[in-house]
């Protein structure tokens, strides 16, 4: 990782009222970077699955501590960790595999599946009865002056 020119970490209660609070808390501080309108909507997208998956499988049916890290570097880049302490994964091999789930009928199972092709870099951590660890980074593009 390049050097850090900012950085913000937000503390939220694992409430799915709260993810429409991560996704706008990432795109407020993101500005700065002046993203195009994809890039901000990809990371937007991006940061609300890893979000709703501590909520919905990381907590299941209690609620807990979602921690959401945002580092931007000199090079341009967006760098969150989003961290919970829930139940973790079994297998995040399964996890990452397209339309599985292990929530109810309702689910698509597509959360990682978004996640990895929004963001040019998607790592997943966890161990079982300790937490997930979901770190996510996107260049953005740097607009040419005319």
């Amino acid at each position: 990782m390049k050097n850090v020119v900012n950085e913000v970490t937000i503390k939220l209660l694992g409430k799915s009222c709260n993810e429409s609070f991560a996704r706008s808390a990432v795109s407020f501080f993101i500005m700065q970077l002046d993203p195009n309108i994809d890039e901000l909507n990809d990371i937007k997208t991006a940061v609300s699955e890893a979000v709703t998956n501590s909520i919905v499988h990381g907590y299941r049916n209690t609620l807990g501590i979602i921690t959401m890290n945002i580092k931007i570097t000199d090079d341009n880049c967006v760098h969150i960790i989003i961290r919970d302490k829930g139940c973790g994964i079994e297998n995040i091999s399964k996890a990452r595999e397209p339309m599985f789930t292990t929530g109810d009928s309702d689910r698509s199972g597509m959360g990682f599946t978004i996640m990895e092709s929004f963001m040019d870099k998607l790592s997943v951590s966890s161990k079982p009865g300790k937490g997930t660890v979901v770190k996510m980074v996107k260049k953005i593009t740097v607009k040419k002056e005319s």
